[in-house]
């Protein structure tokens, strides 16, 4: 079995994420369940992923506008979905070499380009949510 690339892997995870926004609607409605973020539960500040929950929910609806609003991480996470299918099929009929692993330059480029990404997620939460804004 071959190893999969972290781009595979996320965007793997972003189709479990489309299906899971496919069938939590019904999950929360017909239970009255919710997915409250532990840390915002625990401290009232939100943490880079929330919205997430909801901004997958309104993707997989069609609500754009709502997606965005909640959290604009989830369009990254969605483009990765979709490309990872054709990519792993590709690769699997050898049109597309296999992934290599990542220099330590690289590693790190993309360990700062995480953290820069749940920085900047991070801080549309707290504005979003009004929080450390006078008022």
């Amino acid at each position: 079995m071959r190893a999969f690339s972290v781009p595979e892997r996320i965007g793997g995870f972003g189709v479990l994420v489309a299906a899971g926004a496919t069938v939590w609607p019904a999950v929360t409605s017909g239970t009255g369940l919710g997915l409250p973020c532990p840390l915002r539960t625990l401290t009232g500040v939100p943490c880079p992923g929330c919205g997430l929950t909801t901004a997958a929910v309104a993707l997989a609806r069609g609500h754009f506008g709502d997606a965005v609003a909640a959290n604009p991480v989830i369009f990254g996470l969605a483009a990765l979905a979709v490309a990872v299918g054709p990519l792993v099929a590709l690769r699997a009929m050898g049109v597309v070499p296999l992934p290599r692993p990542w220099s330590p330059d690289r590693r790190r480029w993309m360990g700062w380009l995480a953290g820069l990404l749940a920085i900047a997620s991070w801080l549309f939460q707290l504005h979003r949510l009004g929080i450390g804004q006078p008022g």
